[in-house]
């Protein structure tokens, strides 16, 4: 019997019509009707808002918004549908397209602290912004800060979140994956699909055929519905920035300008450690790297959702940079539910903003915690819009800010939702290419030792 892995002969079949799928898109200069309509969309939105150019009462403002809006809820209604089979056979066939469980260690060996590492220097670069600009300074302390808003604020928290650290470990690992699938639970989807994977590696390769090819089957029907769905993307870029911009109009940003402005910077340094990641480790050169990915992160800003923008991401990753199925379609979707340094980078700042409005001196230890918190909330975080609200909810409960503070930074969030998630994605990509230069340097000095021999 051949020892010959079953990924092989599959990899014709699903992965390569993952990056001829959406080809369309870039024929059809993508980036560029998505630039138009952001422009429009905001335009748009700032001329029926309130407190912009009001050319209509608030009520009828927010109408039109929400039929504007419309396009933009079914965009990202079709990519929630088919995200959870999307990851899981994504990362299915990606681990099976190396061929052998060794495949697996040598990528897990290093995306692993790679993403720690990443995050912690967000987390870092937030934490040092925010205690030098200190933006809560700006904010006058007549700002009322409605408990309605706040009481509307979804709270996550709870019996598991209070959980000894020993049984939160143990509920990483699904115990019922239907209901993980269910509760759209991203971390234990993808640890289940990494288990179901090395499981398929390591059995006979025609016990593992008729597995994997569902699973190429089932990333094909995905694909398929994310296509239709891409048509729709530069409608639904207008409608979602025209009613973002209906709703906060200029007023939040102003009102705001120096937390929004230490967030943007935050996140812009950021970008730079990912381009100089690119050069120095990567050994690319980082602004033909920004030109290839412009057009994931302009979707990605557009649909605050690094879920929705997963098989653009994929694809570009293999047509644009070059980097190999089998890494692209691990490290990608795994990055899209556990890198989330842009996140974490908003969280610690966000959180300290809040402190410095209500008065509260975090000592070093108190800011280590936060540091730390940060870091472990971002990760497994659902990368879905408005997320990091959530996330952060529960952060600053923890250091002394009243519930309330929350709804003093909702009205600028969607807008930096919007910047971080263009950043995580950045970040997905970056790492593509570093674990492709690693896995590549690796497997040709072992053949050179192999020919030495």
């Amino acid at each position: 019997m051949s020892d010959r892995n079953p990924s092989v002969a599959l990899r014709p079949l699903g992965t390569n019509r993952l990056v001829t799928r959406l080809d369309y898109l870039i024929r059809t200069r993508l980036w560029a009707q998505i630039l138009i309509a952001m422009v429009l969309g905001i335009g748009v939105g700032l001329a029926l808002s309130p407190t912009g150019g009001a050319l209509v009462d608030e009520t009828t403002a927010n109408t039109i918004a929400a039929w504007l809006a419309l396009p933009g809820l079914l965009f990202l209604t079709l990519i929630q549908m088919v995200v959870v089979p999307l990851v899981l056979t994504s990362i299915i066939l990606g681990i099976a397209s190396g061929g052998s469980s060794d495949f697996l260690r040598r990528i897990g060996a290093r995306i692993a602290p790679y993403f720690v590492a990443t995050t912690v220097v967000a987390v870092v670069i937030g934490a040092s912004l925010v205690l030098w600009i200190q933006p809560g300074q700006y904010i006058e302390q007549a700002v009322v800060v409605t408990s309605h808003a706040a009481q509307e604020l979804p709270i996550i928290g709870g019996p598991q979140q209070q959980a000894p650290l020993p049984e939160r470990i143990v509920a990483i690992v699904p115990a019922n994956p239907t209901s993980a699938i269910l509760q759209r639970s991203m971390f234990q989807i993808v640890v289940f699909a990494i288990l179901m994977a090395i499981a398929l590696v390591s059995i006979k390769p025609d016990r593992a055929k008729p597995l994997l090819d569902i699973c190429v089957s089932l990333q094909d029907v995905s694909m398929k519905v994310v296509s239709w769905a891409m048509a729709l993307a530069p409608a639904a870029v207008f409608g979602l920035l025209a009613q973002i911009s209906v709703q906060a109009g200029l007023d939040a940003l102003l009102g705001m300008s120096a937390y929004v402005g230490t967030v943007i910077l935050g996140l812009l340094l950021l970008l730079i450690f990912y381009l100089v990641v690119v050069a120095v480790i990567a050994g690319r050169n980082p602004f033909v790297f920004l030109g290839n990915i412009r057009v994931v992160q302009l979707l990605a800003f557009s649909t605050s959702s690094s879920a929705a923008v997963m098989p653009l991401s994929m694809k570009t990753a293999q047509e644009k940079l070059g980097v190999s199925k089998s890494v692209s379609q691990f490290v990608i979707p795994l990055g899209a539910t556990v890198n989330m340094d842009g996140t974490a980078l908003y969280q610690v700042i966000a959180a300290v903003f809040l402190t410095q409005i209500y008065g509260i001196d975090l000592t070093l230890a108190q800011l280590t915690l936060l540091a730390a918190t940060t870091v472990g909330a971002s990760i497994g975080s659902p990368s879905t819009p408005g997320v990091g609200i959530v996330i952060l909810a529960t952060i600053v409960q923890g250091i002394g800010v009243p519930p309330e503070g929350i709804a003093l930074i909702l009205g600028v969030d969607r807008i930096l939702d919007m910047t971080r998630t263009a950043v995580n994605v950045s970040g997905d990509l970056t790492a593509s290419v570093v674990m492709e230069r690693w896995l590549s340097e690796e497997v040709g000095s072992e053949d050179k030792a192999v020919g030495a021999l």
